[in-house]
């Protein structure tokens, strides 16, 4: 896929840097630093035969229906004839630049000694990992560090509580104060603390937000609208303005763009730094969570304490025939206050939850967050039933 990416680009002379078989963020930095328009060959953390194609404008920039994958989609059904100047093509090995970047960001003289599992889950987070640990005191232990695309020790998908198990069992036989795990392209990082429980992407974005408006006092932090009530009222109690927009890296990168947000997070373990061109990084993010911690001094469990108040469900997904009348359904039979920002969000003074359709499955995806375990539970069963009596079934 990729040698017929870049034949179709330089066919239309065309030159092209090809910087070989990295993560995705290390592809966003190169195109950040050289201003130049890239393509990721991925699946991203989904099976390989998902794989595809990510895109970005020069500089990093979000690519989306109405930024340029409209003309794109037309060019592939009606191709341009091939020009008579053919574009050349060189090749690049970016790794140490990449981790120079990264450390202009953060400062590698910051960290401490802190006791590091990783587990890349054999994806492209393992071309890099340990040249980001040469330039600091903190130790490393790797797991699965060699990118296998076949994926043989588990799928390379940190949000599925089963692909965790291996690192957690690390954990457990060798004390570490902190556990990462990576998708497969490397863009999404996971985190679990020293007393082995998850943190969830509203946590780690809650977390990471304060820290930036502890140096950047009234900056701006962008959230999509799946994250909990802890992301706003954090950033709000750290003197900082949240902005909440749609799920999806166009949107956040956008919204960072035009609000200047010095940070964006997801629920979905993708966290976004305007020194990075405001693009997403899971190095980025795990470098940031480490330099916390040593600055902090307390242990992770006790830390995130104070930004990890409620309850939440995790991800739940559901098959449907139609996913709009499955959330028109929910929304008839319910009475909390309702909103379309990106699917169906319905709030209680208590409680709410989101109801979306995937951006890459035929799925709704259902997220649920109140004060307690119980009360999750009782909505969880009460939107459940909704969904298959209008024909639906958990996935």
């Amino acid at each position: 896929m990729a040698d017929a990416f870049i034949a179709g680009v330089t066919s239309q002379g065309i030159n092209v840097d090809n910087v070989g078989e990295v993560a995705t963020d290390m592809v966003y930095y190169y195109s950040g630093a050289h201003a130049m328009p890239a393509a990721m060959i991925t699946a991203s953390h989904l099976p390989p035969e998902w794989n595809g194609i990510k895109l970005n404008g020069a500089g990093a920039a979000p690519m989306s229906r109405d930024t340029g994958l409209t003309e794109v989609k037309r060019l592939t059904m009606h191709p341009p004839a091939s020009t008579t100047s053919r574009g050349t093509v060189s090749y690049h090995d970016i790794r140490k630049s990449y981790v120079d970047h990264l450390y202009g960001i953060v400062d590698a003289d910051r960290f401490s000694n802190l006791r590091v599992a990783v587990d890349t889950g054999n994806g492209m987070a393992g071309v890099i990992i340990e040249q980001v640990f040469e330039r600091i005191p903190a130790t490393l232990t790797g797991l699965y560090l060699e990118p296998d695309g076949t994926f043989p020790n588990h799928p390379a998908d940190p949000l599925r509580p089963e692909n965790l198990e291996d690192l957690i069992g690390l954990m457990r036989e060798q004390p570490h104060d902190l556990g990462v795990a990576f998708d497969a392209d490397a863009d999404r990082a996971v985190f679990v603390d020293e007393k082995l429980a998850l943190l969830s992407g509203s946590t780690t974005t809650a977390i990471v937000a304060h820290y930036f408006l502890t140096r950047e006092p009234g900056a701006t932090i962008v959230h999509n609208a799946v994250v909990s009530r802890a992301v706003p009222e954090t950033v709000r109690r750290s003197g900082g303005h949240p902005v909440r927009t749609r799920v999806g890296h166009s949107f956040i990168k956008a919204v960072m763009a035009e609000s200047g947000a010095v940070f964006g997070g997801e629920h979905s373990g993708h966290y976004y730094f305007r020194e990075n061109f405001r693009a997403d990084s899971g190095t980025l993010a795990m470098l940031v969570v480490l330099l916390l911690l040593s600055e902090d001094g307390r242990p992770l469990s006790e830390l995130r304490k104070e930004f990890d108040p409620y309850s939440q469900s995790g991800e739940l997904n559901f098959k449907v025939a139609n996913t709009q009348a499955s959330m028109e359904a929910v929304e008839a039979a319910l009475d909390g206050q309702s909103d379309w920002l990106d699917g169906l969000t319905l709030e209680w003074e208590d409680r709410w939850f989101n109801l979306r359709p995937s951006n890459t499955e035929s799925l709704l995806r259902l997220n649920i967050e109140a004060p307690d375990p119980e009360t999750v539970a009782s909505l969880t069963a009460q939107v459940s039933a909704i969904i298959e009596a209008a024909g639906g079934s958990r996935a």
